[in-house]
């Protein structure tokens, strides 16, 4: 998109309908979701902080992070949350050719299936890798359609906290969540070290006060 902003514009989500931009506004569910692990000490500290409130998220995972970092991975599966396809290398889909975008996440795919397959969790059924969500928000229509015949689901958001923004402030990033998140709204953060200033001050006091009023955090692996 042209125009990056904390809420994603009611015509954008119309422009790409078959995306996945948001869940259904009729119950208070929000989708927490997480961009770019596994990475070391944040991705586990995530794990921590949402087990203490019982919230359940998406983390979507770049290939070759996971294969670095495969227990980590690991334990974003024994906690219980969704996965998904972020690319193998976090490419970006407006500067590569349909047939390599493709070929990349299927890189990743096979990762991330390999490590189910490897898991100890008895039901895998419940993770059957069909999530993507585009680095950068680049995807072109060519590709979008491509991933979807593929039996894709390709996940958008509603909220964008800006935690990997250098010039937004922790207390900023946090503004960004409270104030425009609602009903259904998926909203992301990163996992990643870039993020981890903003995202650690403003992810105990989002899950903190969604919860107060009476709201679940939910994985996306129902869709």
């Amino acid at each position: 998109m042209p125009l990056v902003t904390v809420k994603t514009p009611v015509v954008a989500k119309k422009l790409f309908p078959n995306y996945v931009w948001n869940m259904p506004r009729t119950e208070k569910n929000i989708y927490l979701t997480f961009d770019d692990g596994p990475t070391p000490k944040i991705t586990n500290w995530t794990l921590d902080i949402l087990k203490q409130y019982k919230a359940k998220a998406s983390f979507f995972c770049i290939g070759n992070n996971i294969e670095k970092h495969s227990e980590i991975f690991q334990n974003i599966l024994n906690n219980g949350h969704a996965i998904g396809n972020h690319t193998h290398n976090h490419i970006k889909g407006w500067k590569t050719k349909a047939g390599d975008y493709l070929t990349n996440i299927d890189l990743c795919e096979s990762v991330l299936k390999s490590q189910v397959v490897s898991s100890e969790i008895a039901n895998q059924n419940s993770l059957i890798v069909n999530l993507f969500r585009p680095p950068y928000g680049q995807i072109t229509p060519k590709q979008g359609k491509k991933l979807i015949a593929l039996g894709y689901k390709i996940i958008m958001w509603d909220i964008l906290s800006f935690d990997w923004d250098k010039s937004v402030s922790p207390e900023q990033c946090l503004d960004n969540v409270l104030k425009k998140a609602s009903n259904g709204s998926i909203i992301v953060f990163h996992d990643s070290l870039k993020a981890s200033k903003n995202m650690q001050y403003a992810l105990p006091k989002v899950l903190e006060h969604f919860s107060k009023k009476g709201y679940f955090f939910k994985s996306l692996n129902t869709i």
